[in-house]
């Protein structure tokens, strides 16, 4: 590929479009549906459907492995394709009447999300096929923090773009944010595949190794630690300190801030410390910051305190995303990180649900102090991890 700063800049762009797509579906989605007289159990229907493709990540990943698409590489040809099925069903869906068309509407999601899916899935076979060791750290960073940039931008401007304009503008600049990384996709060299990184079925024995499987289990534990915290952060504030929903949007948007920086600092220094050091940090931040909003006494206290969460919330993605690109066996690449990221989505499926129990049951302060402990349980899956059988800890 060309240099580090247009890799660099390529992963940040369809990162930023990924986030966008996300910002939209967790902040917005919702109230346009509903301004067409939806219920909510529609509402909840439309974003399951949305969301289904994210489990076709693992045969996406697969299909990029064993298929060179029309001789034109692994990864690149599907990233176009991605984009382009992502910015095309942009562009269709505000002629597309949610309560009379409900059913064409959930089927162009689904479409939609399919688009990023496959684009998502092969940018993190790219990623896996063209960066050295040295600097897994720093482009997991930039992945983690343009993701949380397009989330933050978006969830600020694009509700207040459809609110002065239309939706058809708010979607159509979803759109041209979608097909601004083919400038660079199109430019993108794969380098050729020497055979012994050719798709393999054996590859996936991979998966039975004792530090694969503790690796596993790590994601699966910071994404339940991370997203349960996140998830009762602003109904935590509201609850105690009465906050309005711009004030909410406020709070995100400086987490969002700590995520990019999180991201950015936490890939830069998992390169220069390793793998190991830097996961242990994680660990500490994360139940430092998360135990830290236990103890939030006032609204203004909450802001530097949301931030610090921010940060550790980056860090710790950024960590376990380079290290399991360190993990990862390169005949099966794009379909080991896919599926290493589905065991992570199903610690947050865990975690929302154990987050939201919880304070049910104990509130909110004492749930983030459970919370926050449960990253203890990290600490015997990081030995078998780590052991020198591997150069995870450069």
């Amino acid at each position: 590929m060309a240099s580090n700063a247009t890799r660099y800049t390529l992963f940040a762009l369809l990162y930023f479009a990924q986030g966008a797509i996300l910002a939209y579906f967790t902040a917005l989605n919702a109230l346009y549906l509903l301004s067409f007289d939806l219920t909510m159990s529609q509402v909840g229907i439309f974003s399951a459907i949305a969301l289904t493709p994210f489990v076709l990540k693992i045969f996406l990943g697969l299909l990029s492995d064993k298929v060179n698409l029309l001789g034109l590489g692994h990864r690149k040809p599907y990233i176009i394709v991605g984009l382009l099925v992502q910015a095309g069903c942009l562009f269709v869906v505000p002629f597309i009447h949610p309560g009379d068309q409900f059913g064409l509407l959930a089927f162009v999601a689904f479409v939609l999300m399919t688009g990023m899916a496959l684009y998502d899935t092969c940018t993190d076979g790219l990623a896996l096929d063209t960066t050295p060791p040295e600097s897994e750290g720093a482009v997991q960073g930039i992945m983690v923090s343009g993701r949380a940039l397009g989330v933050v931008v978006i969830s600020a401007v694009l509700g207040l773009l459809a609110h002065l304009t239309t939706w058809t503008v708010a979607f159509w600049t979803l759109g041209v944010i979608t097909l601004l990384p083919l400038l660079l996709v199109v430019q993108v060299r794969e380098p050729e595949r020497p055979p012994d990184r050719a798709f393999h079925w054996q590859a996936f024995r991979a998966f039975g190794r004792r530090p694969v499987i503790a690796l596993a289990l790590l994601g699966a534990l910071y994404s339940l630690v991370i997203n349960g915290a996140n998830e009762i952060v602003n109904p935590f504030l509201e609850s105690q300190f009465g906050i309005s929903l711009l004030t909410a949007g406020l709070y995100t948007a400086v987490w969002g801030l700590g995520v990019v920086l999180g991201g950015l600092t936490g890939g830069r220094l998992t390169d220069r410390i390793g793998h190991q050091k830097a996961a242990l940090g994680a660990l500490g931040a994360s139940l430092v910051a998360i135990l830290a909003l236990a103890f939030v006494i006032g609204p203004v206290m909450a802001w530097p305190l949301v931030f610090v969460f921010g940060l550790a919330f980056g860090y710790y993605e950024t960590v376990y995303f380079a290290t399991s690109m360190d993990f990862t066996e390169p005949r099966i690449a794009a379909s080991m990180f896919a599926i290493l990221m589905a065991v992570a989505n199903i610690g947050t499926g865990v975690g929302l649900a154990i987050g939201g129990s919880l304070v049910d049951a104990i509130g909110y302060r004492w749930t983030f102090v459970c919370i926050a402990l449960l990253n203890l349980l990290a600490l015997p899956l990081i030995l078998p991890i780590f052991r020198p059988r591997h150069p995870a800890d450069r």
